[in-house]
């Protein structure tokens, strides 16, 4: 067969075919005995392609020159080398660094062009090459990773919290375990008991460094090496680990500890208290600050890879993610107390509050499922402690009156409480709306018109506090004497008025309820007045004495003052005991009994006085004048009980 031989003018069109030439046969990629039958048949079709083997052959020579270079590089620096085991490139030298990043670069660019053909003796040590260097960067990946984590500044963070302190009531006197003590706010400071400090917030602006920002540059450059190799996983495993650890530390220092569900269970309140306050905080610092701030390293690490990113991301978070969810669900199913309720809703309101920052950042499903798994636990818990509390209210059964007729610690416990719930109104409202239904559907009893047209938290504090209402009224009934049963009622009834007038309660229950109790100590005050005083009133009668102011049996008008002065001394020497704490309350006593006491004893001394002043021991029977009782009236409700010596006229 002739050979055909095509002419193109000039030499370009034979650099032209020579080109096209060389491209198949690189494109075929054929082996090299292949390769030399492909050439022959080639240069037999035009004589202006014989010397391709030559050119080939040429240019394989320079790109096996370039592949030893590269090749020495990497080699010089093989991490299972003695000479530089100890050695690291990013930290001794940045031209190495670069150096070294341009072998891995050469080679990668080589395999890809297909310039080293399969087959050749050259392949082998390619590989050989990345493999070598994909393990040295792994190392370096790593170390650069823990040389420039920049530990958490807790104490920067914790300045970045706006914190606010609520304080409860103090236990005073007898009262079951299941309230404790919590301090009351309008005492004095020193004997205050423990204060709750509602959930704080984070400030917007908190942003912080996980890693020196001039590492980063650094990072994503071996990371797009190790990703172009096919090294993805083992980039991933680097960084996730390294992250997974500096994230566990950070933990740490927000005071987080990896404890199982049974451990948690077995915390002793005050302990537990601090670690969920640690745990709240936590919450927030984790997802807004740390999560965040891995969130923006692994975008800009990654930016290569979409996919990458997202695996990243995940591995690294899901540790942290779940040591901080175990915690929650332990809480959320452990023992119910109402000591606990508002630091769950404390728990419940931080987690509510980053959970949709969780969802934008976390795309495995199963961390945020669990998630929101916990944040239902933590909510069916609030719930659950709520009713727990309510009933706990209505069932307190001490038996031992207050000695002084004083409010009661059950009043001060659970009226401080309520007051604290309203600060969480907005998140009851929503835990209690399925509940309220039930409610109203079931009748509100007593309150069904109150209960109408408010929200659910004010439903429930409502049948909270006639619940309290209902067990004070049982409690009064261990009082002997009617008239300090009444001071009882009083006393703790204000007290409840004063607690809903003086807080966000009085914007829940309204003026109504507010004027119906103050209508009810009203009538304790009648009742109190009733039962105490009319005795003593009642010696103050004209009747069964006898005949006129002028002619009454001295006798008679001996006995009724001596009853009188009888009468008052012992009201006075046990209601000096008595205590009515509210300065308002018990001036407006001691006003209504003077108004009833005084002028009754001021006319019976003077339309009979007379008879018996003058007369042998007359100072007997008569020991005081209307001014001596009103300045004796002062001294009662103080809380001080005066016995009968110090009962002596103060007036001659």
């Amino acid at each position: 067969m002739a050979t055909t031989t095509t002419s193109i003018g000039g030499g370009g069109g034979e650099d032209r075919v020579l080109a096209t030439a060389q491209q198949i046969v690189r494109r075929l990629n054929p082996p090299k005995e292949v390769r030399e039958d492909m050439l022959l048949i080639l240069s037999s079709f035009d004589n202006r392609l014989s010397n391709i083997t030559d050119l080939i052959n040429g240019e394989e020579a320079r790109t096996e020159d370039r592949f030893e270079v590269a090749e020495k590089v990497i080699l010089r620096w093989d991490s299972s080398s003695e000479a530089s085991r100890h050695s690291v490139l990013w930290e001794d030298s940045p031209d190495d660094a670069s150096e070294y990043l341009s072998a891995v670069d050469e080679i990668l660019n080589l395999i890809d062009g297909l310039s080293i053909r399969s087959g050749n003796e050259f392949v082998d040590r390619a590989e050989n090459a990345i493999q070598l260097a994909m393990s040295r960067l792994e190392d370096e990946f790593r170390h650069i990773l823990i040389r420039n984590t920049v530990p958490l500044d807790a104490e920067r963070l914790y300045g970045s919290i706006r914190r606010v302190s609520l304080s409860f009531a103090s236990n005073d006197g007898e009262i079951d375990d299941e309230f404790e003590s919590f301090g009351e706010e309008d005492r004095d400071a020193s004997h205050a008991g423990r204060f709750h400090e509602r959930g704080a917030s984070l400030g917007d602006d908190v942003c912080v460094d996980l890693i020196h920002p001039d590492a980063v540059v650094e990072l994503k450059e071996i990371a797009d090496r190790m990703i172009r190799s096919g090294y993805e996983k083992e980039c991933v495993q680097v960084y996730s680990s390294v992250r997974r650890d500096a994230l566990d530390e950070c933990l740490v220092i927000l005071g987080v500890e990896k404890l199982s569900i049974e451990e948690v269970q077995k915390i002793e309140w005050k302990s537990l208290d601090e670690k969920m306050k640690k745990w709240i905080q936590a919450v927030k610092i984790g997802v807004r600050v740390l999560l965040t701030g891995e969130r923006r390293l692994c975008d800009q690490i990654f930016s290569g890879s979409d996919e990458t990113k997202e695996i990243c991301f995940n591995e690294t978070a899901k540790g942290c993610v779940m040591q901080l969810l175990n915690f929650g669900e332990a809480v959320a199913i452990g023992k119910r107390s109402p000591e606990k309720l508002f630091r769950i809703l404390d728990m419940y309101d931080a987690l509510a509050d980053v959970l949709p920052d969780l969802e934008a950042m976390v795309t495995d499903e199963f961390g945020v499922g669990e998630a929101r798994g916990v944040l239902a636990a933590l909510g069916d818990a609030a719930r659950g402690t709520f009713s727990e509390f309510e009933n706990a209210v209505q069932g307190e059964a001490s038996r031992k009156p207050m000695l002084s007729g004083e409010i009661h610690p059950l009043a001060r416990y659970v009226m401080n409480y309520a007051r604290l719930l309203v600060d969480y109104s907005e998140t009851l409202n929503f835990l209690l709306e399925s509940e309220d239904v039930e409610l109203l559907n079931n009748g509100g009893g007593d309150n069904s018109l109150e209960l109408e047209n408010v929200s659910p938290i004010a439903r429930r504090l409502l049948l909270l506090i006639t619940t309290l209402e209902s067990n004070l009224d049982e409690k009064s009934k261990l009082y002997e004497d009617s008239a300090m049963r009444y001071i009882f009622l009083m006393n703790n009834i204000l007290y409840i008025v004063q607690k809903v007038k003086d807080s966000e309660l009085g914007k829940l229950l309204g003026d109504h309820w507010v004027r119906k109790r103050r209508g009810q100590v009203r009538q304790y005050a009648t009742s109190y007045l009733r039962a105490s005083w009319s005795k003593t009133l009642s010696c103050l009668k004209d009747e069964g004495i006898g005949g006129s102011s002028n002619n009454a049996s001295k006798v008679a008008l001996k006995e009724r003052f001596k009853n009188f002065n009888a009468c008052f001394e012992d009201i006075y020497r046990i209601q000096t005991a008595w205590k009515v704490p509210d300065p308002q309350l018990r001036e407006e006593l001691r006003i209504s009994i003077s108004e009833k006491v005084i002028p009754a004893y001021r006319s019976f001394m003077g339309r009979f006085g007379s008879q018996l002043e003058g007369g042998r021991h007359a100072g007997k029977y008569i020991k005081y004048t209307p001014e001596d009782l009103e300045n004796y009236l002062l001294d009662l409700f103080e809380g001080t009980p005066c016995v009968l010596h110090h009962l002596r006229r103060k007036s001659t």
